[in-house]
């Protein structure tokens, strides 16, 4: 107050204590209690350095006069107000303190209650698809595998009240799937054979078997299936069926339930679903079409500091200021600013389901995100983490590997579905380009046909699959597992399998992994249960599990192996299976059409996963595509920028294309898509956001406007489509707009002519 014109007459310290003086008489005079409090903005007075910096960062020109705002103790309180006299700084001090708070009820101003969504009758409606289902594909006279699979999980999950979740999750992929979408599973979602009857993914979790089509024959039990345990039953030979001679179906891929729902079923379950990036928004409106207006939101996020963020404000400031600070107190500095609030967001996916007789009031306030206030999305003011115990929040996320299989399916005619996942073809992408009819020599010496296929297309997956040489669609899942892993493959499998101790088959590659195996081995399967869950979460890696030296024993007296032992103790974080193999599932049929339908596979590519294609660079022949490349390769890998990684990984692929004997179609003003690559004349077009500079909206308008006939010159098309002088520059660079006159307008000449 001391320094602000507002305050004329408070000059001094004895100004701000004549000020306290009169506030105390006053709460004598009405009998009020009056209570000393601090404007507390950061812990100690060193402290005030990471607010500054904060400040500074949004622009406070006060930012470097900190008042001294920090959290006072009890003596240092009563020492500022001694000048109200001993007697009198206790009593505002600590006892009016005290005696306001021990007037204030306890409550809970957030409801702490469970409250999950209601779907009327969701129980029997589960029980009831499940074993529709069931018998749709296994015939009138269920396996007992399937009923006993069956029977338990549903016990556990409408036992533990789990049931409306589930079909919450059916009625939400089988919308996606009405609209031509197939969903993608998360997780540990597909470990359960309830979800795969009742739709929500396409992972059967049994054991390896074959089934009959036709007369439902089943076999689980002979030697030959039983010899694919822990693989799965697409590996296995195709086999005439027994009783009618009809070619046998191969499922199942081995995943126990209890890494879904845990060892007693009792666990939440956590429904992660990948819709498609152009249908999630749907998505999103169908959860607030089931729940009703008021009873779905998005959820909410806080932004906070990062650490590079903060390492950048700390050099900034110092910066400004002409300050030489030495690294290590920057960094203690931008220490001290991680984790600081910045912003409100949304989560990319998440929903907030409050149920019908209940209000969202109960539970946390709604707002707009705070980095995008003209939306129409509503969210959670409370960090979704805060109140996920109370509310159940649906994963609807977005993904590109649906939309690429929709597109797929649109530019074929093909059904990905009945795309087998034992095509030899489709394996041998895996170690070699030669069925794309070209050589690693042809694509900068990549030694699979792998680029671009999801899950398979880094450079770090490429060596993988080189070290590995997997064989099998089982092997692919034990590949995407290691390589999303924490210590699984690095300074574990790859050098496990590089000593000949053992091979990828049988490498702990998955969390499934290890609770299959000590089964297998002999060990009580609550305690697998409970070793895969220490191991996946590196509990053990970290020293942590006081009964490690305890299991080790059991599992040396069950002669599992001391390579296993030690690479249970590397491993920092373990993919689920049923994750990995939903991810192989997509990647295998993408790469299906990559060999079949190759122009199909390019065109979807380019227009979907593709972040930096760009027609001037990629689409102009390989001599041009070269010339790109070897300038950015020239660059040390740490000096190129996220724009070129992303450049070179889309010109690979276009390097493949051209390669295998494809070309590009001239962009065409009047056939051009505006996001979406076309196939033309056996040749891809592709979309007018290929030409560097043009945005979605401007491509957008050129498309509308050459929808209404002939540009009749350059400031026609200017003109209608709403586009600006530098795009119609680019544009003509580009050759797109040849023999067009720049002006409408005629000349003398031309009338002369």
């Amino acid at each position: 107050m001391k320094a602000d014109d507002r305050y004329p007459n408070v000059n001094t310290d004895e100004d701000l204590q004549e000020l306290n003086r009169r506030i105390v008489k006053l709460g004598e005079t009405y009998n009020k209690p009056v209570v000393a409090t601090r404007d507390v903005h950061f812990l100690d007075p060193d402290d005030s350095i990471y607010r500054a910096v904060i400040m500074a960062s949004k622009g406070f020109k006060d930012a470097d006069d900190q008042p001294p705002l920090f959290f006072r103790t009890t003596d240092e309180m009563l020492s500022e107000f001694q000048y109200l006299g001993s007697d009198k700084a206790r009593e505002v001090v600590i006892g009016n303190t005290n005696k306001i708070a021990d007037m204030i009820e306890k409550i809970y101003p957030v409801s702490p209650d469970k409250c999950p969504p209601v779907i009327e009758d969701s129980d029997n409606t589960l029980r009831r698809i499940c074993y529709d289902k069931a018998h749709e594909i296994y015939g009138p006279d269920l396996p007992e595998q399937v009923t006993s699979r069956l029977e338990k999980e549903l016990t556990s999950i409408i036992g533990n009240g789990y049931a409306v979740m589930y079909i919450i999750a059916q009625k939400l992929v089988w919308d996606s799937n009405d609209h031509g979408y197939l969903v993608g599973s998360r997780g540990s979602v597909g470990s359960s054979f309830v979800a795969t009857m009742a739709g929500i993914t396409e992972v059967n979790p049994l054991a390896a078997h074959y089934i009959c089509p036709n007369c439902y024959y089943v076999d689980f039990d002979s030697d030959l299936v039983k010899s694919y345990s822990g693989s799965s039953g697409c590996d296995m030979p195709d086999m005439a069926c027994p009783k009618c001679g009809t070619m046998m179906k191969k499922e199942g891929h081995d995943i126990p339930f209890e890494t879904f729902l845990g060892f007693y079923g009792d666990k939440e379950p956590d429904i992660d679903l990948n819709f498609s990036g152009e249908y999630q928004a749907c998505a999103h409106a169908y959860t607030e079409k089931l729940f009703g207006k008021g009873h779905a939101f998005r959820a909410g996020t806080i932004g906070t500091i990062a650490q590079k963020t903060a390492e950048q404000l700390v050099y900034k400031y110092y910066q400004e200021r002409e300050v030489t600070k030495r690294r290590c107190e920057m960094a203690r500095i931008a220490q001290g600013c991680v984790g600081v609030k910045r912003t409100t967001g949304q989560h990319p996916g998440g929903m907030v389901v409050v149920p019908s007789d209940r209000e969202i009031y109960e539970f946390t306030a709604i707002q707009k995100p705070a980095n995008d206030v003209k939306t129409n999305i509503i969210t959670t003011h409370f960090e979704y983490h805060s109140i996920d115990a109370n509310l159940l929040k649906l994963d609807i996320l977005g993904h590109d590997d649906p939309t690429i299989i929709r597109r797929l399916e649109d530019l074929t005619g093909k059904d990905a579905k009945t795309i087998a996942l034992d095509d030899k073809d489709v394996m041998s992408l895996f170690h070699g380009p030669e069925v794309l009819g070209i050589t690693p020599g042809d694509i900068s010496d990549c030694k699979t046909g792998s680029l671009g296929v999801p899950e398979f297309g880094t450079d770090f997956v490429i060596q993988m699959l080189v070290d590995t040489k997997p064989k099998s669609f089982s092997d692919l899942a034990r590949i995407s597992g290691l390589s999303h892993g924490t210590d699984v493959w690095l300074n574990n499998a790859q050098t496990l399998i590089a000593e000949g101790k053992t091979d990828l088959t049988n490498a702990i590659c998955c969390r499934d992994d290890i609770m299959v195996y000590l089964i297998h081995m002999g060990l009580e399967p609550g305690l697998a249960f409970n070793i895969m869950e220490k191991v996946r979460k590196g509990i053990v890696a970290k020293g942590k599990c006081d009964k490690w030296p305890e299991w080790e024993k059991e599992m040396l007296a069950h002669n599992v192996p001391d390579w296993y032992i030690w690479s249970c103790t590397q491993i920092k974080y373990m993919f689920p299976k049923a994750h990995a193999v939903a991810y192989v599932m997509m990647a295998w049929r993408i790469a299906w059409f990559k060999i079949n339908e190759p122009l199909a596979y390019y065109a979807a590519y380019f227009s979907i996963r593709a972040k930096a294609f760009n027609y001037e660079t990629m689409c102009q022949g390989i001599d041009r595509l070269h010339e790109e490349m070897t300038a950015i390769r020239k660059k040390p890998k740490n000096e190129q920028s996220g724009a070129e990684e992303d450049a070179m990984r889309d010109m690979r692929i276009v390097e493949e294309m051209y390669a295998r004997g494809f070309d590009f179609h001239p962009i065409d003003l009047y056939q051009a898509d505006d996001i979406n690559c076309l196939i033309i004349d056996g040749k891809i077009m592709p979309p007018f956001t290929s030409i560097e500079g043009v945005a979605e909206k401007a491509a957008a308008q050129i498309k509308e406007a050459a929808k209404g006939g002939k540009f009749m010159s350059k400031d026609d098309l200017r003109v209608r489509a709403k586009i600006g002088k530098t795009t119609i520059e680019k544009m003509s660079a580009l050759g797109i707009l040849n023999g067009m006159p720049e002006s409408s307008q005629l000349s003398i000449f031309d009338y002369a002519n």
